[in-house]
């Protein structure tokens, strides 16, 4: 395991303070970096949690904070929705927001900022989507059970490589929604692969999704081990 460095980098974003978490490695020159969107309810230690595991393979990777305030799971649940909801129901927000995201990943000097990838789970999968979406010069995104809908925007060439990671019986995103996304990157020009496991609910690689108390959200480990492993062939691949 490697040694970690953990720091906060604070912003202002629109008027509103923000506090990702940049997670490296001991390693002196910059790193290829993942971008890590979070699920509803922001930075926890599942998404901490994925970040020392990629930075264990030599990547920078900044955690962001699209919320501005850190939520409790348990306390905090109806909050975080509504957070979520309001971003939601502005892409356009959402893309900037987005976007300086990426700036600030660049900024950073433990990155190398010509290689650059987004993973994101749930809300922060339809984020990395988003990203994708807004043309940004990046060299991938990944989308983990998240959310397909388009965001209603003029649409951009997708630069980026896109994989999504999908279970199948997500009531969120059903059926039509996985083949409205694959006529949507075709139509963009993207490179796009689509990964969906059978038997399997949204939020598949949370270990405490079926807390959530939400019907069709479940962990399952197989579909987390497996596309887990495909990111990381992903990245490689990404990254050379």
């Amino acid at each position: 395991m490697s040694d970690y460095s953990e720091r906060a980098v604070v912003e202002d974003h629109e008027g509103q303070r923000v506090e990702h978490v940049l997670v490296t490695s001991a390693a002196d020159a910059a790193q290829p970096c993942v971008i890590v969107f979070p699920t509803v309810m922001g930075v926890t230690e599942l998404e901490l949690g994925f970040a020392r595991r990629l930075a264990d393979k030599g990547r920078a990777v900044l955690v962001a904070d699209l919320f501005g305030r850190r939520f409790t799971p348990g306390a905090d649940r109806a909050a975080a929705f509504a957070a979520m909801t309001k971003l939601r129901e502005d892409r356009a927000a959402l893309r900037r927001r987005l976007l300086a995201v990426l700036e600030t990943a660049r900024d950073q000097a433990q990155v190398d900022d010509t290689q650059i990838a987004a993973i994101g789970f749930c809300f922060g999968g339809q984020c990395a989507l988003d990203l994708a979406r807004s043309g940004a010069d990046i060299a991938g995104v990944a989308s983990f059970h998240g959310l397909f809908d388009p965001p209603g925007l003029d649409p951009q060439t997708i630069k980026a490589k896109v994989a999504a990671y999908h279970g199948w019986e997500d009531p969120m995103v059903p059926p039509e929604a996985v083949a409205a996304l694959a006529i949507e990157l075709t139509e963009a020009g993207a490179d796009w692969q689509i990964h969906a496991y059978g038997h399997v609910a949204h939020g598949f690689t949370n270990p405490n999704a079926s807390q959530i108390g939400i019907e069709g959200v479940r962990y399952n480990e197989a579909a987390a081990r497996r596309s887990w492993a495909a990111l990381e062939d992903y990245l490689d691949e990404l990254f050379g």
